[in-house]
């Protein structure tokens, strides 16, 4: 579905309800008698009257998002081309136009028969001066996510390292950016060694890749770090078959950077963002890293590897490094779907969010973005469980609790001292990916993050949200 700004006589007339809403008694009566009680996500269209209701609980964001999904999914369905929705309030334009955006998203790649497009409009309306481009921003936006989704969802075959890398060359070019690869031999000689075992067993040698978004005379600079594994058997500590499935979405931190980079370089903000990524394989053959390894990471910390399924962070460990080396930041972020422990505690549709500065922390979860943030606390008995007899640390803690926040404590050992209170963990194991359909997201990538993020960056670059 696509979504304008121009007005059109001929389009069918979008109108929200609430149970308080109805204006006149005469359209309630008629609407309860063909079963319409404008409960969340009811629908009803009716040709006579060139209209079709949608039911909401309230004109919350969260509420119209998942509203406006439905609608353009039913709305696809019929024969009909233009529709018109009256926007009372601009605040509410993010959530409407992801709503249509995200909600109609497919991925039919590896299908025989493509969905084909019906080249549906919906007319959005509102007086203000500015709303053009408050549409145009939020559909940057909503596209990233999908852009983000996409690369998710490619299968390993498609998206292994070198694809990752050859991607963000593509978006580079696209978007004006910088960019920089590094091959095997080039980590090797970076010293980054920890996320050189990971990827040493597969056919398809990891790429270390660098974005950079550089308008003039910016407000901050940002730097973005994003898992990419591109595939994760869990190496020699092998994950059972029925985990295997899916994993795929292990690359989902790296994507999701690339969707935020393409938002940020095409909304113009002026922050300087700079993403890395570390795109491995973590495969089986017999020079594959195995436990008791130890490695030594860029920075000189000697870890011991007691799981090889734990390999994440041993490729962000390298990468935070390479990031503080290469770039002086006023944020560092990285994104990864580290833990399955993050679910246990927050559940599967939340952002799990860990660091030292409850105010970064703050000013994350505040951000209106329509994601789901839950904040993990650090404390120094955890901190215990990665320490390891042999090694400076072990990449796994000794007992199986608190795993998502050892792991987080585990990466701390990697952020110079300097940089402590600028740094975030995000883990977005639980809500990038899912194979039942919430909210506005389908079978598959959801783009964590990217709309989280994208939304944080345009608030500090102090521009009119």
């Amino acid at each position: 579905m696509k979504i304008v700004t121009s007005k059109s006589k001929k389009a069918i007339n979008v109108i929200l309800h609430t149970q308080k809403t109805f204006k006149k008694e005469n359209e309630k009566k008629l609407l309860k008698e063909f079963g319409f009680e404008a409960k969340d996500g009811q629908t009803l269209f009716l040709q006579n009257e060139n209209t079709f209701f949608l039911g909401c609980e309230d004109f919350e964001n969260d509420t119209l998002r998942a509203v406006f999904s439905t609608f353009a999914k039913e709305a696809s369905k019929m024969n009909f081309k233009n529709y018109s929705f009256k926007l009372e309030d601009v605040k509410n334009i993010s959530a409407i136009v992801e709503g249509v955006v995200l909600g109609t998203y497919s991925f039919d790649y590896y299908k025989s028969e493509k969905n084909k497009d019906k080249n549906i409009i919906l007319h959005l309306e509102n007086s203000s001066k500015n709303f053009s481009k408050l549409v145009n921003d939020a559909l940057i936006v909503a596209n990233a996510t999908n852009y983000t989704r996409t690369l998710v969802n490619m299968a390993p075959q498609e998206m292994n390292p070198s694809d990752l890398a050859n991607e963000a060359k593509k978006l580079a070019k696209t978007n004006s950016l910088e960019c920089t690869i590094l091959d095997e031999k080039e980590i090797e000689k970076e010293k980054m060694m920890s996320m050189h075992a990971v990827g040493r067993a597969s056919i398809h040698k990891p790429r270390l890749i660098h974005l950079a978004y550089k308008p003039k005379n910016p407000s901050k600079v940002v730097t973005l770090v994003g898992k990419g594994l591109t595939y994760d058997s869990g190496g020699l500590s092998l994950k059972p078959a029925t985990s295997m499935v899916t994993m795929k979405m292990d690359k989902a931190g790296a994507c999701a950077t690339l969707g935020m980079i393409k938002a940020i370089s095409e909304l113009g903000l002026n922050v300087e963002v700079h993403t890395f990524i570390g795109a491995a394989e973590n495969m089986v053959d017999g020079s594959a890293y195995k436990p008791d390894d130890i490695l030594i990471a860029k920075n000189g910390v000697s870890i011991e590897v007691r799981n090889t399924d734990a390999e994440g962070r041993l490729v962000l460990a390298d990468v935070l490094c390479y990031a503080q080396e290469k770039v002086k930041s006023d944020y560092i972020f990285d994104f990864a779907t580290l833990t399955g422990a993050c679910m246990v505690a927050l559940g599967s549709y939340t952002i799990g969010v860990m660091g030292h500065s409850s105010k970064l922390k703050h000013q994350i979860s505040s951000t209106p973005s329509g994601e789901f943030t839950g904040s993990l606390p650090f404390n120094k008995h955890l901190k215990k469980m990665i320490k390891s007899d042999v090694a400076d640390i072990s990449n796994i803690g000794n007992r199986p609790y608190g795993g998502a926040i050892t792991a987080a404590l585990f990466l701390d050992n990697f952020i110079e001292e300097k940089n402590k209170n600028k740094w975030l963990h995000f883990d977005i194991a639980g809500p990038a990916y899912t194979e039942s359909p919430w909210d506005c997201n389908v079978f598959g990538a959801t783009g964590a993050s990217v709309r989280l993020m994208s939304k944080f960056i345009k608030n500090i670059s102090k521009e009119e949200i």
